[in-house]
């Protein structure tokens, strides 16, 4: 089993910064991807990022690629997202997931978070 944690959350004006925390612990050795996903209230769950277990490979969908970034720190088991030029349209309840295999990085995670809140205020 992996467990995920997310922390970081917080409210935030537009064009402001905050930076989300994913504490995984667990069988972390057979994870190869980490993703960040977002759901806002009466919106489907939306893809934000993810990263390769050696951090070699990211992906970003269009709605953020250039303001967010995700990284990882694995000697703390940590994934973060920096995210930059915060807006309205962010808010959401944004969802640590991982999963053990490299195909379909935009879906089909197999473990997942509490998740945390966002808001960004006009």
């Amino acid at each position: 089993q992996v467990q995920l944690v997310e922390s970081g959350g917080g409210l935030v004006q537009t064009g402001g910064s905050l930076r989300l925390s994913c504490a995984v612990s667990g069988r972390t050795n057979n994870i190869y991807l980490t993703a960040w996903f977002r759901q806002a209230p009466e919106k489907e769950r939306e893809f934000v990022a993810t990263i390769s277990q050696d951090g070699g490979r990211t992906l970003y969908p269009e709605s953020v690629k250039g303001r967010f970034t995700i990284s990882r720190d694995n000697a703390k088991n940590t994934v973060y997202l920096q995210m930059d030029r915060l807006r309205p349209e962010d808010t959401a309840i944004y969802y640590c997931a991982a999963k053990t295999s490299s195909f379909y990085p935009r879906d089909n995670y197999d473990y997942w978070g509490q998740g945390t809140q966002v808001t960004v205020s006009s």
